[in-house]
Order: structure tokens, then sequence, then C-alpha cells
């Protein structure tokens, strides 16, 4: 017992060593470049301006996205769109028609929407083991959809939004075919029903108890609690949005107009830049970016789509934002949509710790094939 106290002590103080010898190298090459007050002023004011100008626009988007949601469940909008999605689901992704329902409630909410509905008996009935472990990475791909596309549809490029959810859509399909082929290769076991009887009928939510409140009292009551709804999402993604675009800034943008660090916000050293720099070719082939800058969207989308969406307003100021890059940022942002900080847990969550890589490693692909997808198609509607 003493002597695995012993070994967890010092693993304990090796990590400790190794965190504060990279945070010091971290912060040591920025002051060096910066100037110590002027990365710490920086700091401070690119946080401040993301709170004030980012998240609470996105606060908004989510309030209001997040009421007319609640409208679409509550007067059948949502399973309207369940049935007339059901009969791709068999030939696109060897998934049950009901899975469509898994797509309308993520794209509308987010990635652990498919939870709740996994676990559902009468749900997960209609599955195969290997097809309901793959529900993680066909949900992922719509996740804060909605959000998303009204976000780059605010930034006055239609057309690029629309191409990018065709692209999110084709990176869905690549995804869960990659999962559910992989799964069945290294465990052909997962080739059984999750239940042993199939349910006579799915229970539909919304069709429905008779219920005593008249319409009126319905709408209140739905746009109240989907704006409610929207606001704690609006409140989840702070974290992500100041701590992670906080720091892609740093590593992405460089000095002021004047040329000079004065401690302005999206201020930094233009790491990012520089290493993509050196296989740009790649990036403007596969996505079309000719500012290196873009390339810190697709990275922080891995971890929170919500702090991605909190680069586009510095995009904007900067002039680099255009149709094709909201087409690109679109299929990625959706598709990836911060999978890398929720597939961990949503397989845990339904007991498939063992395929967790299998599952990120099929995203990651699906990720650039959509935004690839997307390039291409926005320059294919372009010429039209």
């Amino acid at each position: 017992m003493s002597s695995r106290k012993k070994i967890q002590g010092r693993r304990s103080t090796v990590e400790a060593v190794i965190f504060l010898v990279l945070l010091i190298a971290v912060f040591s090459a920025l002051g060096t470049r910066m100037g110590g007050g002027n990365m710490l002023k920086t700091i401070m004011a690119t946080a401040h301006d993301l709170l004030l100008n980012t998240v609470f626009y996105l606060m908004g988007i989510t309030v209001l996205t997040g009421a007319l949601s609640k409208l679409m469940s509550e007067f059948g909008v949502v399973t309207l769109l369940e049935r007339f999605l059901r009969p791709l689901m068999k030939p696109v992704y060897n998934l049950p028609g009901v899975a469509a329902l898994g797509a309308v409630m993520t794209f509308l909410s987010d990635n652990p929407a498919i939870i709740a509905l996994s676990k559902d008996k009468t749900f997960s009935a209609y599955f195969k083991k290997y097809q309901l472990i793959s529900l993680t990475n066909f949900g992922t791909a719509f996740g804060m959809g909605f959000v998303v596309i009204i976000t780059m549809i605010g930034y006055g490029h239609v057309t690029g939004a629309l191409v990018g959810l065709v692209g999110a859509f084709c990176g869905s399909v690549i995804s869960t075919r990659i999962m559910q082929r992989s799964c069945l290769k290294t465990y052909p076991g997962l080739d059984t029903p999750v239940q042993s009887q199939a349910p006579e009928e799915i229970q539909e939510e919304h069709l429905e108890e008779e219920k005593k409140d008249g319409i009126f009292m319905r709408f209140l009551n739905a746009i109240l609690d989907g704006g409610k709804n929207g606001v704690d999402l609006g409140l989840q993604i702070i974290p992500g949005v100041l701590i992670i675009t906080t720091g892609v800034i740093m590593i992405t943008f460089g000095t002021g107009p004047g040329g000079v660090y004065d401690g302005s916000s999206s201020q930094g050293v233009p790491l990012l830049p520089w290493l993509a720099g050196k296989v740009h070719w790649v990036f403007e082939w596969l996505f079309g970016f000719k500012h290196m800058e873009l390339i810190a969207f697709p990275m922080t989308a891995l971890g929170a789509v919500g702090a991605s969406l909190g680069l586009l307003p510095t995009f904007n100021a900067a002039g680099i934002l255009d149709g094709n890059a909201i087409a690109v940022f679109t299929a990625i942002g959706m598709c990836w949509s911060g999978f890398l900080s929720t597939h961990t847990a949503m397989l845990d969550s339904l007991g498939y710790r063992k395929v967790i890589s299998k599952a990120i490693g099929a995203h990651a692909v699906a990720g650039l094939c959509a935004g690839v997808f997307a390039h291409f198609l926005y320059l294919a509607v372009s010429l039209l």
C-alpha cells in the first residue's frame, strides 16, 4: 500500500513539473515576442471582447433557436420531419428508420441528445448492437447544426451555409458507415439485436395525451421552456469560447494595425498560420483556404463548435471570411462539433468504451471529407 502511494506521489510530482515547464515555456515564448504586459492585457481584452460580442450574440441565437425547436416539437413538426426522413435511413445509413429522430433532435439541440434516445428501450429495440454504437457518430455529425447554420447565415452567406449542410450530411454517412464496418470487423458479436424482442410499435412522444391547456398556453409554455434551454446551452459554451478561442487567437493572429503590440484584443503570435503555411498547398487544394488563419476554425471545432463560432467575428473583421470559408466551416463545424470532448463520454455512458478509438478515428476522417466535399461543391455552385 505504501509503495503504491509512493508511485502515485512520484507520478503526481512528475506531472506537476512537466505541466509547470510547459506552462512557463508557452507564456515565456508569447511574452518574449509580445511583451509580458501586452500579453496579459491582450488575453484579458480578448476574453472580454469574446464575452460581450460573441458569447452574448451566440446566446441570443441559442435562445431563439431553442424556442423555435421547442415549438416544432410541441406542434408535431419534429415528428413530421422524422416520418419524412425515415425512408432514407436504411439505404443511406444502414440504420432503422427511427434513427432519423436522433438526427432531428441533435440538429435542434446538441450531441448528447442522442444518448437519451439510445437509452430508451423502445427506441433501442429496433437496433443491432453495432448500429446502436454507430448512433454516436451519426448524431454527433448533426450536433448544434441549427445554431451553426443560423450563425453562418447571419454573416450573409446563405448559399455557403446550405452547401455546408450538404457537406455535413455526406460526412455523417461516411462516419456512420466506417464506424459500423470497423465494429463488425473487430467485434463480430455486435451483429446481434440490442434486445431479444422488438417492440410492437414506437410510442411517439408527441402523439399524444389529451392536453388541458389551450393552443395559446402551449405556444407560450413552449417558447419559454425552449428559451430557457437556449440559455442553458448559451451558458455551457462560455468556458469553451473564452478559454479555447482566446488560446487559439493568441497563436493565430499577429500584431495590431500599426504593426506593434499594444495590448489590444485579437493579437498574438501567428504560430498556427506559420505551421499551416509549411503545407499551405494542402489546405488550399482541400478547403480552398487562401489565408492560413482560417485553419483555426476546424482545429477549434474538434473541441467545441461553440468556441470555433467565436472566431468568426475576428475573421470577418479581418476581411478573410467568404462564401467558400462559410461552406467549409459549416460542414466541418457540424460534422465535428466538439466530438473529441463528447464521443468518450457518450460511448462510456452506453457501455462501449472499447470502441472509442474507432469512433474518433472514423469521425476525424468524415469531418475532413465533409470539408473537402463542401469546398468543391461550393466551387461548382459558384459556376452556375
